[in-house]
């Protein structure tokens, strides 16, 4: 069949606007499937699909950083109480020691005098010839100058043997106190195992935290700082809202009084683990030398401040008291007023002033009897 002229004319337009659909810009086309099985030898190859973008490494978890920072510390300070109790005692036995040497060297000197009196005893009974009394009496030419002379003998017999006696007993202090001086030894150099054992838990504890902070970056480092300082304020804010501030009305005493002007005349000195001043301090270090400035002694670690000195509630606590934190009495505070404390807080801080409820109350106990 032929083809009119109205045909040829509609598909001409066709074939146009094919073309210039072809050539438009920005027109997009999917490729044609390719055949199952099926290459051109002529057709490029396929592009590779794009490589999956590198994805960023998860963020830290800064909350779960901070907790364990603060179990490491805190277990540092548990440590470290161990260290200072170890090495009070070390210290109290040395003293104990030196005063048994003072002692055994003037016993020595005693039982040197008391030899040289009996020698002399026992030298003159040998002038006398150790005649029996009965010949002494026939052979004196005064009987009655001789039973005065008998009373005499008496009197020197039981004097000598008093001296005997004396010097039987100095012999057995001597070796008391040798014995004594021996035992507190021992127990010298255990205690001085157990400071060396605690002062490597301290060092294990202090350099995990230590390492763990130095692999934050700058603002993860800021960013933990943050979390601090809002997990203390939401702890004070809550230790607030019990009331307890419109509580406390105690004032200070003469003596409570000096030792908060000296722990807070320490504020912005470091933190150093097993130090009690001048230039640096650690919890209990703090309070037991504030005490000591205002003439009163107390232990020397925070727990033993919490076992040895009077509790007090915390309704009735005042300037001067110290506050013990955490159930195994590892750190302790001192209430300065006004709902705060000043404490020596950890490695790597200083002396500072914090609210008194930023950390776990055990207790308070009060210097003053």
């Amino acid at each position: 069949m032929r083809t009119g002229k109205h045909g040829l004319t509609a598909a001409a337009v066709t074939v146009v606007c094919a073309v210039t659909l072809l050539a438009a810009p920005g027109t997009a086309f999917a490729a044609p499937a390719p055949t199952l099985g099926a290459t051109s030898p002529t057709s490029p190859a396929p592009p590779a699909p794009p490589a999956p973008s590198a994805t960023a490494a998860p963020a830290r978890d800064l909350e779960a950083v901070r907790k364990e920072l603060e179990s490491l510390y805190r277990a540092a300070a548990t440590a470290t109480d161990e260290y200072n109790a170890a090495e009070e005692k070390a210290r109290k036995q040395s003293a104990e020691i030196a005063e048994l040497a003072k002692k055994t060297a003037r016993g020595q000197e005693r039982l040197d005098r008391l030899r040289d009196r009996a020698g002399a005893a026992a030298r003159a009974h040998y002038r006398t010839g150790g005649l029996p009394d009965e010949a002494k009496l026939m052979l004196s030419k005064d009987p009655e100058e001789f039973l005065d002379a008998g009373g005499r003998v008496m009197q020197g017999q039981r004097a000598t043997k008093g001296l005997l006696g004396e010097l039987a007993r100095a012999q057995q202090d001597l070796e008391t106190y040798a014995a004594d001086a021996a035992a507190r030894g021992r127990k010298l150099e255990a205690n001085r195992k157990e400071k060396a054992t605690a002062r490597e838990k301290v060092e294990k504890r202090v350099a995990a935290a230590e390492k763990l902070e130095s692999e934050l970056e700058k603002e993860e480092r800021e960013r933990l700082a943050q979390l601090e300082r809002q997990a203390a304020r939401e702890a004070q804010a809550a230790w607030l809202r019990s009331g307890i501030l419109g509580e406390l009305r105690g004032k200070a005493t003469e003596r409570g009084r000096k030792a908060v002007e000296y722990a807070t005349a320490q504020i912005g000195k470091p933190y150093v683990w097993g130090a009690a001043g001048p230039s640096s301090f650690d919890c209990s270090g703090l309070t037991s030398q504030a005490w000591a400035a205002a003439g009163q002694g107390i232990p020397r670690t925070s727990q033993e401040q919490w076992r040895q000195l009077p509790r007090v509630d915390v309704e009735d606590m005042r300037p001067g008291d110290l506050i013990i934190y955490f159930e195994d009495a590892s750190h302790v505070g001192m209430y300065v007023g006004d709902g705060s404390v000043v404490h020596a807080p950890r490695p790597g801080r200083t002396v500072t002033m914090a609210g008194a409820g930023t950390m776990p109350i055990l207790g308070v106990v009060r210097p003053e009897r």
